[in-house]
C-alpha cells in the first residue's frame, strides 16, 4: 500500500499536502506559545468572556483560532488551485522525456520566465539534439562499416569465381590475382585499424614511457609516407625544433602518420603541406597545414567520429577511423587536438601535448 500512494500521488497533491501541514504546525506552533504564555502569567484569559455594546460575546482567543483556522483552510485551496499551473512546466518537461525514452530525438522544450526553467529547456534541447547526432552517426557507422567491409569481400569472391574457369589466359589470371590481392590488404588494413582503434579506446593510462627525439620521430614519418607524397608531387615544408619528448614511442607516432595520411588525401596533385613543431615551458604544439579541399562547419563538427566521411563519393580515400584514433591518443596523453578549415582553403591541425 506504501508502494503504491509512493507512484500514485501526483507532484500536485503533495505539494498541497505540505503546504497543508506547514500551516498546520504554524498553527498548533502559536498555539502552544500562546498557552505557554498564558500558563506563565505573560497573558491572562479573562474569567468570563466580554462583551460588546450589543452584548455578543468577545473571546481573543476563540477569535484568534477561528481566524487562524480560515487561513489554513484558504491557503491550503490556494495551493492546491494554483500549483496545478505552476507545475505545468514540469509536466512538460516529465512527457518530453517520455518521447525521449521512446526514440522520439526531436523533441524540444521552450519553458520561459523563469530562470531555471529556462536552463533546465536549454539543457534539455541540448541533451536531445546530441542524443539525435548520436543515433544518426551510429546507423551511419554501422551502415559504413558494413559497407566497407562487405565491399572487398564481394570483390574477392567475384575475382576467385573468375578465376576457376579455364578460359581465361595468364593476363587476365595475373590481373585478377593482383586484384585479390590489393582487396585482401585492404580489408586486412580496415580489421587493423578497427582492432587499434578498440584497442586505444579501451586505454587508459600510457606504459612503456621513455624520453626520445620527437623532432626526429616526425621526419622519419614523413619518409615512411613518401611514396604517397610523391605519387601526389606534394611539396611538404618542415619547421621543426628539437624536442626530446617522455611518453610511448609507438603511440605518438600513430599521430603523425594519421593526420600526414589525412593531408594527404585530400590536398590537390602539386600542393603543399606545411608542418611545425614548437616547444614551450610546459606544453609542445604541432601544426599541420594542407592546402587541400577543406571543410565545412558540418564536417568540422564530425571530423573525429569513427567512420564518418564527409563526401562518400571519396570514401575509396580512407575508412574514416584515422581522425578518430588521433584523437583518442591526444586524450590519452593528455592534450588537446583542434582544427580549422574552409573549403577551398585546406585545414589547420592542432596538438598540444603537456611537457615538461
Amino acid at each position: 500500500m506504501k508502494e503504491f500512494f509512493k507512484k500514485r500521488f501526483s507532484l500536485t497533491i503533495t505539494l498541497v499536502i505540505f503546504v497543508f501541514f506547514v500551516m498546520v504546525a504554524t498553527f498548533l506552533l502559536i498555539l502552544g506559545s500562546v498557552l505557554l504564555l498564558q500558563k506563565l502569567g505573560v497573558t491572562s484569559l479573562p474569567a468570563s468572556p466580554p462583551q460588546d455594546s450589543k452584548g455578543n460575546n468577545e473571546h481573543p482567543l476563540a477569535s484568534f483560532l477561528f481566524f487562524l483556522g480560515i487561513c489554513v483552510l484558504l491557503g491550503t485551496a490556494l495551493t492546491a488551485f494554483f500549483s496545478k499551473k505552476a507545475l505545468n512546466p514540469i509536466r512538460k518537461v516529465i512527457d518530453a522525456i517520455h518521447k525521449v525514452a521512446d526514440g522520439d530525438f526531436d523533441v524540444q522544450v521552450n519553458l520561459k520566465g523563469i530562470g531555471e526553467l529556462e536552463e533546465l529547456s536549454h539543457s534539455f534541447n541540448k541533451m536531445t539534439q546530441e542524443l539525435s547526432s548520436i543515433e544518426t552517426l551510429r546507423s551511419d557507422f554501422i551502415n559504413n562499416f558494413s559497407h566497407e567491409f562487405k565491399t572487398p569481400i564481394v570483390s574477392i569472391r567475384g575475382f576467385a569465381k573468375l578465376l576457376k574457369e579455364n578460359n581465361l589466359d595468364e593476363e587476365e589470371r595475373r590481373e585478377y590475382l593482383e586484384i585479390i590481392i590489393k582487396e585482401s590488404e585492404r580489408l586486412a588494413e580496415l580489421s587493423t585499424n578497427v582492432l587499434t582503434l578498440s584497442k586505444y579506446e579501451s586505454l587508459e593510462i600510457v606504459t612503456d614511457i621513455a624520453p626520445f627525439r620527437l623532432d626526429e620521430q616526425i621526419r622519419k614519418t614523413i619518409v615512411l609516407m613518401e611514396p604517397k607524397w610523391f605519387k601526389k608531387e606534394i611539396t611538404i615544408n618542415l619547421e621543426l625544433e628539437e624536442v626530446i619528448y617522455n611518453g610511448n614511442e609507438d603511440l605518438t607516432q600513430q599521430i603523425w602518420i594519421n593526420l600526414l595520411d589525412n593531408a594527404i588525401k585530400f590536398s590537390y596533385h602539386g600542393g603543399v603541406i606545411n608542418i611545425t613543431l614548437m616547444k614551450g615551458k610546459h606544453e609542445i604544439k604541432f601544426i599541420i597545414n594542407d592546402e587541400g579541399i577543406g571543410m565545412d562547419d558540418q564536417v568540422k563538427a564530425n571530423i573525429f567520429e569513427k567512420f564518418y566521411q564527409s563526401d562518400t563519393s571519396r570514401s575509396k580515400l580512407g575508412y574514416g577511423i584515422g581522425l578518430s584514433l588521433v584523437k583518442r591518443i591526444v586524450e590519452i596523453c593528455n592534450g588537446q587536438i583542434s582544427v580549422k578549415s574552409e573549403l577551398d582553403k585546406g585545414s589547420i591541425f592542432t596538438i598540444i601535448l603537456p611537457y615538461s
